[in-house]
């Protein structure tokens, strides 16, 4: 293990934060194993004078920064890495593994971004606590395990983030994203889909491979399973409407000459609007059932549940006020509408929590030089096609601006909620 990066003083936190950024992202961990990064994190903000709290819903820090009275505001980033076998070819790239919580073991990669987030609010916190002539009231700084599982922002919760520390007048945050770096996104009202998470298992009757006229095969069952659903979204769902319904893993069996017994579905599903949310939840459930009565299957599948939690609705009239800070801070012309972002985030549950508003924005880390010539919101969506997305084992943020650029969005939303007497 390499050694914990020291809080930088500011003049010389652009160095310290670029190190700090490559030591995350070569040392990923799983959701509810960050202990790690959040060793880090924590002798970071003590560094830095924050009143800092540990094993905050499992493995979360809080970090409490008092700069007298007005208003609170809460600045998020989430911590957690992803099983995947990072393929960036970077110097720093992640050679990690782990035993995930199904006891397997796996390759780990931050090839969501978190390590940025980390990065960007460690900055943002460096910023606040040498500039405290700038911003007035209470910064509290959620640093979130688990958000790849759906479940953090809730242990957080649960774990009492709103009564042992303080409840915040807004709830406020970023995510990395393959636009431009230097560019940030940002959509009022629903801006981030709902998320299911779903386990199916297909039972059947194993046989050997010879005589399938001794089974009820569940791999056929889970086949005609994967083609059906692929109608959901296309045949039950208008086209003025939006939904994704992906079927990630598919596993059944150990050898060609063995019919298993049964055959497990791995499903992520999103939605932006509750009916059409439940509409699809209810299709899934009726084809599985169908398909396995039509096998012949003498078990119902099980559907089970895995994770859920709902759209990201940002509030208008904080998305306003927020990009008024931006643009007084950064300059104007740094912010675009992404549209409805079909991605999941389960930082809408801390907002939902506390009852105030949520402002959470697309932080761009491509390379600028990618969109050249780029004068549009659909000439920009045309280029981010073609490059390697998040949770993809090619997907990395280019250092700069990405950085500099991160840690601004989030000082000049902290001093626009928190503004100085």
């Amino acid at each position: 293990m390499s050694s914990t990066p020291h809080a930088p003083q500011p003049q010389d936190s652009s160095a310290s934060l670029a190190s700090t950024y490559q030591n995350l992202h070569a040392h990923p961990e799983l959701a509810f194993q960050e202990r790690r990064t959040a060793g880090i994190v924590a002798q970071w903000l003590r560094n830095c004078g924050y009143e800092t709290t540990t094993g905050v819903g499992g493995t979360g820090v809080v970090g409490i920064l008092h700069n007298g009275p007005g208003p609170s505001a809460l600045l998020r980033a989430d911590m957690d890495a992803l099983p995947v076998t990072e393929d960036t070819g970077l110097a720093y790239a992640s050679t990690q593994r782990q035993v995930d919580a199904d006891g397997t073991d796996v390759p780990v990669m931050h090839a969501c971004g978190h390590d940025m987030h980390v990065t960007c609010l460690l900055g943002a916190a460096t910023t606040l606590a040498a500039e405290r002539s700038s911003w007035a009231g209470t910064l509290m700084l959620v640093f979130q395990p688990a958000e790849e599982v759906g479940r953090g922002a809730q242990a957080m919760i649960d774990d009492g983030l709103f009564t042992r520390f303080t409840r915040p007048d807004a709830v406020l945050g970023q995510h990395v994203a393959p636009l431009p770096a230097g560019i940030l996104a940002l959509r009022a009202g629903p801006a981030f889909a709902a998320s299911d998470s779903l386990r199916v298992t297909l039972h059947g009757q194993g046989a050997h491979g010879s005589r399938p006229e001794a089974s009820v095969d569940p791999v056929v069952m889970a086949a005609a399973t994967v083609l059906r659903l692929q109608g959901v979204v296309s045949r039950e769902i208008a086209g003025t409407e939006t939904a994704v319904v992906t079927v990630g893993a598919m596993r059944a069996g150990s050898r060609g000459n063995i019919i298993p017994d049964s055959a497990e579905l791995l499903l992520s599903v999103r939605a932006f609007d509750e009916d059409v949310r439940t509409r699809v939840l209810q299709a899934i459930t009726r084809i599985v059932s169908a398909e396995a009565q039509a096998s012949g299957a003498h078990r119902a599948a099980d559907v089970e549940v895995l994770e859920s939690f709902p759209a990201v609705v940002n509030d208008a009239d904080g998305c306003a006020t927020t990009l008024a800070g931006f643009e007084r801070h950064l300059g104007p012309g740094r912010v675009v509408d992404p549209g409805a972002v079909t991605g999941s985030e389960d930082v809408g549950l801390l907002a939902r929590a506390a009852g105030v508003p949520c402002v959470f924005w697309l932080l761009g880390g491509a390379d600028p030089a990618a969109f050249a010539g780029a004068s549009s919101i659909e000439e920009l969506t045309r280029i981010v096609r073609d490059l390697p997305s998040n949770h993809s084992p090619h997907y990395a943020p280019v250092l700069e601006p990405t950085i500099t650029t991160g840690v601004s969005a989030l000082v000049a939303a902290a001093r626009t909620w928190l503004p100085a007497g």
